[in-house]
Formats: C-alpha cells, structure tokens, sequence
C-alpha cells in the first residue's frame, strides 16, 4: 500500500473497498445509452475485474449536463437513467457509482448509487456537495479543472460538515490554455495527504475540452502512459471510461479505453502497483 494513511471505504455488502491494499477499478461507459448495450459493458467488467480480482465499482451517468453544445447528447434523463441503472445494477451484481448534478436528484439517486459523484466543474457547488453528504452514501469529488490540489480540501470539508466522512477524490486534469489539460502528479500525493483515497481518472485527463468544435476531443493514446505513471505515484483507485466501440459512442468517445484493450492495460496497472507498494 502507498505510504500514508487513508480512510478505508468500503460498501456494505463488501462488494468494493478503496483506500486498502489493493488498487480499486472505477469504470464504465460515459453515459447510458440502453440496457442492453450497459449491462453488457457491465457483465463484461464484472467479469474481467473478477479474473484479476479487482475491487470494481459500475460507472455510467444518466444525463450529462456539462456538454459543450445544447445539441450534445445528454442521455436518458435522471429519472429514466436511474431506472435503466437500477436494472444494470441487479443483473450485474457490481455496485454502481453516478454523478449528481442538481440537489434535487441526490435523495432518489441515492436510493439507487452506492456512491454518488460531483462532477469537476461542480465541485465548488457547496448545496450540491452538502446534500450529498447528508444523503449518507460515499461522496467521490472529482476535482474542478480550475482548482489547484491544495483547494480541495475545501470541497472535501464541504461534505465531511454533514457527519459523511466517507470521502475519494478524483484528479481528472488541470486546464492548460485553451482546450487542453494537463496532470500534475505531485498533486495525487497532495490530494492523499489529507487523508482520503485518491483516484486517478485517465480517461477524462486526456480530454481536451470543446476541441472538436462543438464538442471535445480526446488523446486515447496517452490513458495507459499517464495511468501507469499515476499507480506508480501512489494513487488508490484508476477510473476508466470504456465502450466496446468508442468511436460510436455518443459521449467522450475519443478519449474512452475499448473495451478489448482494458485487460492488458489492467494487467499493467496491476504489476506496477504491486511493484512499487505491495
């Protein structure tokens, strides 16, 4: 385990624990297309993180309110997702990680979530990370593309003022000029030492936001080099976004893992991590 201590969460029903000495798995498509098409991404994770025996939480979000244009596909809606992710859930067996974006939706996503995420550019938004602390249900931050490391100790306190300790935090990049991110790794050992596990979302730090034009665009080849320089930082969980066809996919399409290239990079994460903590 990386040095420093940070607080174990685990979930109920010991499906998935992050902060402990295995390196956790957060993953998922972007956004819910159908069930059909989720629940067989989900199936299809459940089953590879078992084989490496990975802690795996299911990530996929039900309406993506931070698009860059008004036509941009959103998804499903919060009602309808969250039924479509209720199901997936059950047939999967995976706990199921989804961002909230209003204070109103945390109560009924909570229902359904075993952790609820703030999306980065609402991680200043203090009645949304208040709300969800008080939904009692783990709080993952992703961490504003405009904040330094330092600052989210903030947005933690923000959701540990509830009672809810159970906090993670995500790094997903830092703007760098126009339409561009870029990842500070001493940040990830900034970020843990506060206490908290921290992960390290490759797929989102490749992004380069409003780069296609009325959308953003996406480096995939650089996932697995800054992944693997993450987990040999010291990070306790990776957050892949994965499809089985990428380039269709309605949502973060450029910069997702295809599916049938995420064991062996898993595989390299793996070996990595046990090399440099275990």
């Amino acid at each position: 385990m990386p040095p420093g201590k940070v607080r174990q969460i685990e979930l109920a029903d010991g499906k998935f624990c992050i902060g402990g000495a295995h390196l956790a798995l957060i993953a998922g498509p972007c956004l819910v297309e159908d069930y059909d098409t989720t629940v067989d991404i989900a199936r299809r994770l459940a089953e590879l993180a078992s084989s490496l025996e990975m802690p795996l939480i299911f990530k996929s979000s039900y309406d993506k309110a931070n698009r860059t244009s008004v036509s941009s596909p959103r998804g499903p809606g919060w009602r309808e997702g969250l039924k479509i992710l209720a199901a997936v859930k059950e047939a999967s067996g995976l706990p199921l990680l989804t961002d909230v974006h209003e204070t109103a939706q945390v109560a009924e996503a909570a229902q359904v979530a075993d952790i609820l995420q703030i999306p980065a550019f609402l991680s200043r938004q203090t009645d949304l990370l208040v709300e969800a602390g008080r939904s009692g249900r783990p709080v993952n931050i992703k961490k504003g593309q405009f904040l330094s490391p330092a600052e989210i100790q903030h947005a933690i306190a923000k959701v540990t003022s509830t009672g809810n300790q159970d906090v993670i935090v995500t790094e997903r990049g830092t703007s760098f000029g126009y339409n561009n991110l870029v990842v500070d790794m001493r940040g990830l050992a900034i970020m843990r030492s506060f206490g908290y596990p921290v992960v390290f979302d490759a797929t989102h730090s490749v992004q380069l936001p409003g780069g296609a034009g009325g959308a953003s665009g996406g480096q995939r080849q650089f996932v697995a080099p800054l992944a693997r320089a993450a987990v040999a930082a010291g990070v306790d969980g990776i957050f892949l976004e994965v499809h089985p066809q990428p380039d269709e996919a309605p949502c973060d399409g450029p910069n997702m893992v295809p599916l049938n290239e995420l064991s062996s990079l898993l595989e390299k994460l793996l070996a990595i991590h046990e090399a440099a903590w275990g």
